[in-house]
């Protein structure tokens, strides 16, 4: 079963933290996991007439610094009794730092509430979205009010088999990446597991047009059978990962499937809002190589539709452009 092992959260001293901080704890326990939690201050920049690296430079720098180490330990006080908490406050640009601590430890998980309250609005914000394009591990955004365990997981794969053999295969092991991780999650939460393919038949629209004008039921027949090829991909996917993480208790949870016809950036935001989705789990996956990949455009569409919590999981391979080096 697919766990995490070394999970970072980071917390905003401005916003509250109960809610993801107690997912935190609830998942590294779940997963017999380490755990470091971390909070970020910005580089303070002189004021006019201040000189860089002055005195009071410097003293509002560590002024904000002992705050965010004040509130961080606060915040960690009550759950020390449950778990051993590596706690640490960095300074520098929060989505830099947080790649930097995933690259320096090892972290295969990093967990945060969006840092914007706009998330109801549909926006993410810029740190978010860089993490989401360039941290090495999965992303996992909480919304602050989710505390309580998930009743609705769900996760949206692509079983398209007319992409070129090499991102094939990518994608695939991204599907299986996506699957592991939702089932683990469902089992440990009780929760029901959803799982989405959304598929369109290529020249549908073709068929139908002047040019072609195909009979009705020709249409109907290749539609209907570019039907059947993705509920068999999402079938025989799911199968292939239960029958690989050793079956029964797997099994048990009957996942839902859900081929829906449509833009994956309209069709897997709406099945989420219809389930009453408290997590989706997805890819981030783009067509430009494995190295330097960044999000995908339906991807990042679907990520600023969605209103519940969010993990966003990178391909094998994934290289991030982000290095330790602070030049």
């Amino acid at each position: 079963m697919k766990r995490f092992k070394n999970i970072l959260c980071v917390i905003d001293r401005r916003q509250p933290v109960d809610g993801v901080l107690q997912r935190a704890v609830s998942l590294a326990e779940n997963n017999q996991a380490t755990l470091s939690v971390v909070s970020i201050v910005p580089q303070m920049t002189a004021g006019i007439g201040m000189p860089e690296g002055g005195p009071i430079s410097a003293e509002l720098q560590q002024a904000e610094i002992s705050a965010a180490r004040e509130k961080l330990q606060s915040a960690i006080r009550s759950f020390q009794s449950r778990i051993a908490i590596d706690a640490e406050v960095l300074e520098g640009t929060a989505f830099l730092e947080i790649i930097r601590a995933v690259l320096r430890n090892g972290h295969d998980l990093v967990i945060k509430a969006p840092e914007d309250p706009a998330w109801l609005e549909r926006l993410f914000g810029s740190d978010d979205m860089h993490l989401l394009r360039k941290c090495p591990c999965p992303v996992w955004l909480v919304k602050p009010s989710q505390s309580k365990p998930y009743r609705r997981i769900l996760a949206a794969v692509d079983v398209d088999s007319d992409y070129p053999e090499p991102e094939r295969a990518i994608r695939r092991q991204l599907n299986v990446k996506i699957l592991e991780l939702s089932l683990s999650l469902a089992l440990s939460e009780f929760a029901e597991l959803h799982v989405a393919n959304a598929w369109l038949a290529p020249g549908e629209n073709t068929m139908r047009g002047a040019f072609m004008h195909r009979p009705d039921a020709e249409v109907i027949a290749y539609v209907e059978q570019v039907r059947q090829q993705h509920l068999k991909g999402l079938h025989d996917l799911l199968n292939d990962v239960i029958t690989a993480q050793g079956g029964d208790a797997l099994r048990f949870l009957d996942p839902k499937k859900h081929v829906i016809k449509g833009l994956a950036r309209q069709e897997i935001p709406a099945l989420s809002k219809d389930l009453g989705a408290d997590l989706v789990v997805m890819g981030t996956v783009a067509r430009t190589g494995v190295s330097g990949l960044f999000i995908g455009n339906t991807a990042e569409s679907i990520l600023e539709q969605i209103e519940c919590s969010v993990l966003a999981i990178k391909p094998e391979g994934f290289e991030t452009p982000v290095s330790l080096s602070q030049e």
